[in-house]
């Protein structure tokens, strides 16, 4: 890195801690070239975003929009689940997983509420309990610049949920407490009287003097040569438009048109020129790239007039060059981010160019626009700012006072600077850090990987989930899995939890030496021991057991439910393993970081593993029968339509695996093969065992069926009938057993058809009468609709009653 001490301090920031940074400054301070610089030299995986599609490509990343993916309108903090989410593939998710930095340029045109959807975005994808999922944010840019652009109607949305919607009010970056470095030395200007002047407009701190002084390069009807290379800085776009076309349709000289080549994809807002480029000879232009030849003849920014033209070729003299510069199309292009799946690393893939004269015509250009950009000569229209910083960006454009010319003279009321603003970098430069704070930032985080390391909370918390599923579903489980997941328990407890918490305790007494973790060598000795012990119980107490469950199971909400949470369990595992072995060697935050995201990219789930091998749990009994046995349950299910436990339950392929029946008879023994389905294809079933048993040379035991007296089913009515004839009331019967009285007296009801009881023995004269009346006037009318005509006087059973004593009596009419 170049020898600047605030430049030096942020890239360490960035290299060795996980501190959030917000890296200001004024204008021509080197804030992109630290960026260009730092994506060469960091070994942290990173992706580069902006607000707007130049200055994305400016930046050499994407857009956050399109990185995120993210819905246009305003994003409720607190309440993802009102967002509509667009799908992420695989390779996204993946590369988000992967990512360690993300950096955010032109920060201050990026919103509050924007912040905290990457918030939400991060934390879906990478640790959902940290900020921004643990991704470090490196936030490039001057507040006291462009602000962000906030609709009414947002604003009447958001109000409730922030004080202002400048990015530092993010709810999820005020949980983080950023460092603020800011970059001090300027390279755009050398003036100090410049450079105080552009300080004062930086800061709001405008008296007399310095619009006096600012005033002094107002200079009314200034009509420059076009020669001399001024540019013309507008508040609005139409303004900087008109002054272009007057200008190009005053050259006499023929129109030459150049088509920008677009391939792949490239849109529209993030062209850096015009992809129609109409020019002549003594147009004035500005080159919108820099070269990247030997020779550097021009940079993003460089003014200078068309003194030959073709249809293939442009020559340019700019002021103050001695030769002419000959310009040939040259290419932009349009990134995305993808993950090396060898390498795990962060790449840049190419998926659309721009090829035009890397020209655009520049008598005028909007203040907006001209961000970035640094100009020898500008005339300033600045006295219609409408936005916070506008003033400031077009003044830091010139690269000298005498540079600069006002086209009409500033006001105060022209200035515009944001209080809020004003606030946060007065109180972000009172609390600049320095070689301490970086110090024990990067202890801090050290300790806090160490400690991650020997933590083993998140294993335990999915493995209660896990053991949870499977007590609260034992029923239609393997019922070997709860005592294999008791021992696995037990083993844990003693072998893993108890130790690791000891062992943290000794962590905090190695901690205290001032020296960083990584350089304390007594220490790194601890942390090898510790990782070859719990490398051994891991494996030992959870990595082979877990993968000897037998987890099948034919309800399929619960089956995935237990496969999500076992696939869970066994990824904080893997990562627990991968992280182990790198520190076999000792603890190195670099490599910790690299193998802890490769692991987590690496790791294949239980579902689609399970799926490609089509393996059988380890302590399942003849797998290779079981596996017959369920594939052909399950092309049997498929083919009629129905759930697999329709044809065959899980807990009944166990027992023939375990019991290998012969025959028929044999498999009648089994639980859940009733004589209909063993009718239907039990011949089937034998056939497949029978098969195995033969090819395999597996002896079998006949089964012993017991003889079991068939118990005459008992009549429930028949029961009440006979206690009621015994004298007892239908309550009391109700009580001995054990029903309603309204069941009692449906119960009783069925034999007043046949004339066994008389309804008037269970129904009172004076309700029968009521009935009856109320069936008659209204014939055809349904028992429920009755019932609710009646009122809660009369019961269903006393309804029902007298409705079959109409049917006995006309049964008797009949003879």
């Amino acid at each position: 890195m170049e020898q600047n001490s605030q430049l030096e301090l942020a890239f360490n920031f960035v290299q060795y801690t996980d501190k959030n940074i917000f890296l200001t400054g004024k204008a021509g301070t080197g804030k992109t070239t630290f960026l260009h610089q730092l994506k060469k030299e960091t070994p942290k995986r990173m992706a580069v975003v902006a607000p707007t599609g130049v200055a994305a490509i400016n930046a050499g990343g994407v857009t956050i929009n399109s990185f995120f993916q993210l819905p246009f309108g305003p994003y409720i903090p607190g309440n993802p689940g009102n967002v509509q989410h667009k799908r992420f593939n695989k390779d996204k998710i993946n590369l988000i997983k992967s990512l360690d930095l993300l950096v955010i340029d032109e920060i201050s045109m990026v919103r509050a509420d924007t912040l905290d959807h990457i918030d939400e975005v991060l934390r879906r994808f990478k640790n959902h309990t940290k900020p921004f999922g643990g991704v470090q944010l490196l936030m490039i840019g001057d507040l006291h610049q462009l602000s962000p652009v906030v609709k009414d109607e947002d604003w009447l949305i958001l109000k409730d949920y922030y004080p202002n919607l400048f990015f530092f009010s993010s709810k999820a970056l005020e949980q983080t407490s950023p460092v603020s470095i800011e970059l001090k030395h300027i390279y755009r200007q050398v003036d100090s009287m410049f450079i105080d002047l552009l300080n004062s407009v930086r800061k709001n701190q405008i008296d007399e003097d310095v619009l006096r002084r600012l005033n002094s390069r107002y200079i009314p009807d200034f009509k420059p040569a076009d020669e001399e290379g001024y540019i013309t800085l507008t508040t609005h776009n139409k303004s900087a438009q008109d002054i272009n076309e007057v200008k190009l349709k005053e050259l006499i000289n023929p129109a030459f048109n150049y088509k920008a080549e677009i391939q792949g994809d490239f849109p529209e807002y993030s062209y850096p020129t015009v992809a129609d480029l109409e020019l002549k000879k003594g147009a004035q232009v500005m080159f919108v790239k820099n070269d990247l030849s030997r020779d550097r003849l021009f940079f993003n920014g460089k003014i200078g007039i068309i003194t030959r033209i073709s249809a293939d070729q442009i020559i340019v003299k700019c002021p103050g060059d001695h030769a002419e510069i000959i310009v040939s199309p040259l290419e932009w292009t349009n990134i995305k981010y993808e993950l090396d799946t060898d390498t795990k690393e962060v790449k840049e893939k190419i998926i659309g160019t721009f090829t035009q004269f890397p020209l655009k015509l520049a008598w005028a250009i909007t203040i907006h626009k001209s961000q970035g950009l640094t100009f020898e000569k500008a005339v300033i229209d600045a006295n219609l700012a409408f936005a916070h910083g506008q003033v400031y960006v077009a003044l830091s454009r010139c690269k000298s006072f005498e540079g600069m010319v006002l086209r009409s003279p500033i006001s105060f009321n022209s200035v515009k600077t944001d209080g809020t603003v004003s606030e946060y970098t007065r109180n972000a430069k009172n609390n600049e850090p320095g070689e301490q704070q970086l110090t024990e930032s990067r202890k801090s985080f050290q300790q806090t990987l160490l400690f991650e390391l020997f933590d083993f909370n998140p294993i335990k918390g999915y493995f209660f989930q896990v053991r949870k599923i499977a007590e609260d579903h034992h029923s239609i489980l393997d019922p070997g899995i709860i005592e294999d997941l008791k021992l696995i328990r037990t083993n844990s407890e003693k072998d893993i939890y108890e130790v690791s918490e000891n062992f943290k305790k000794q962590l905090n007494s190695y901690l205290i030496h001032l020296s960083l973790p990584e350089d304390n060598q007594e220490l790194q000795e601890r942390v090898k021991k510790a990782s070859i012990y719990f490398i051994d119980k891991i494996k030992s107490v959870f990595d082979e057991p877990l993968k000897k469950l037998n987890t099948d199971c034919d309800n399929k909400a619960v089956r995935t439910s237990l496969t999500e949470t076992l696939d869970n369990l066994q990824k904080e595992i893997t990562i627990k393993l991968a992280l182990m072995k790198i520190c076999l060697n000792g603890f190195s935050t670099s490599q910790y970081l690299q193998t802890k995201s490769n692991a987590e990219i690496d790791h294949v789930p239980a579902k689609a593993a399970a799926k490609e091998s089509g393996k059988v749990a380890a302590n399942i009994p003849h797998p290779e029968l079981y596996k017959s046995l369920r594939d052909w349950r399950d092309s049997l299910a498929e083919e009629w339509g129905v759930p697999v436990y329709l044809v065959l339950a899980q807990k009944s392929i166990l027992e023939l695996i375990q019991t290998l029946p012969s025959n028929l008879l044999e498999l009648e023994s089994i639980k859940g093969l009733g004589k209909t389905r063993i009718k239907q294809y039990g011949q089937q079933i034998i056939e497949i065992i029978n098969n195995y048993c033969e090819n395999n040379d597996v002896e079998r035991q006949a089964i012993v069926i017991p003889f079991t007296e068939k118990k005459l089913k008992t009549d429930t009515k028949k029961v009440s009938l006979d206690l009621f004839k015994s004298g007892k009331m239908i309550s009391e019967i109700a009580i001995e057993r054990g029903f309603t009285p309204t069941t009692i007296e449906g119960h009783l009801a069925s034999f007043i058809n046949s004339g066994e009881i008389s309804v008037f023995e269970i129904v009172s004269k004076l309700k029968v009468a009521k009935i009856m009346a109320y069936i008659i006037q209204h014939p055809g009318m349904g028992t429920a609709e009755t019932k609710n005509a009646l009122g809660d006087d009369v019961s269903y059973g006393e309804l029902r009653a007298v409705l079959n004593h109409l049917v006995y009596v006309k049964s008797q009419e009949s003879y």
